[in-house]
C-alpha cells in the first residue's frame, strides 16, 4: 500500500502561510527530493490553483530563479490528484476527485507505488481526522511571523505521532518527519 504522506513549512509561531517563510535553494531541493518520492500529489482546491500558477511550465523567461528548476519540473510532471466540490474541470496532469473522501484515497492508497503526497491545510486536516495520513513531515523555520493560519484548526481528537527523521538545513529550518504511532 502507498502511504500518504503530508509535509509543510511552519514557521516558530505555527503559522503555516506560505508566503511567512524565506524560500532558498535547499529548501526547494529538499521538497523536490520529497516529491519525486511520490507517485501522485493531492491537493485541495486553493493548493492546486496556487501550485499551477506559481510551477506550471514553460516559465516565462526570469520568472523564477534557476535553482527552483528541479522543483519546478517535479511538480509540472507529477500526477496530481483534485479535492473540489466547486471546479468543474481540471488538468496540468491532473484528476478531479469529487467522490466520498475517504474512499476515494483508500483506494489511491492501494494501488501500487512508492507514495502519495498530500498538500493544502483543510485537505490534511480531513484527512488527519480521518486516519488516512501515514507519515507527516514539518519543516520548521527559525521566524516569528505573529500571524496567518494554523496546523489543524478543530481537529476532533488527538493524533500521536512517532518521530523518524530530522534534517538541518543550511537556513536554519529543520525537518522533523513522524509516522503515526501504533
Amino acid at each position: 500500500m502507498r502511504p500518504l504522506r503530508f509535509s509543510i513549512n511552519i514557521t516558530l509561531d505555527g503559522c503555516c502561510d506560505h508566503r511567512a517563510v524565506v524560500p532558498d535553494e535547499a529548501l526547494h531541493l529538499h521538497h523536490a527530493r520529497n516529491l519525486e518520492q511520490a507517485d501522485a500529489l493531492l491537493f485541495g482546491r486553493v493548493t492546486y490553483q496556487m501550485m499551477e500558477e506559481a510551477w506550471r511550465l514553460p516559465a516565462p523567461e526570469g520568472a523564477m530563479p534557476a535553482w527552483t528548476e528541479p522543483f519546478a519540473r517535479t511538480i509540472d510532471a507529477a500526477k496530481k490528484y483534485v479535492v473540489s466540490t466547486t471546479l468543474t474541470s481540471v488538468d496540468w496532469n491532473a484528476e478531479l476527485i469529487r467522490d466520498d473522501l475517504a474512499e476515494t484515497v483508500t483506494a489511491l492508497k492501494h494501488q501500487p507505488g512508492n507514495g502519495i503526497f498530500v498538500g493544502g491545510l483543510t485537505l490534511a486536516r480531513t484527512l488527519t481526522d480521518l486516519r488516512l495520513i501515514d507519515e507527516y513531515e514539518f519543516v520548521v523555520h527559525p521566524r516569528l511571523t505573529g500571524h496567518g493560519p494554523t496546523l489543524f484548526p478543530g481537529l476532533t481528537n488527538p493524533v500521536d505521532l512517532k518521530p523518524t527523521a530530522r534534517l538541518d538545513l543550511p537556513s536554519g529550518a529543520i525537518a522533523l518527519r513522524y509516522e503515526l504511532a501504533k
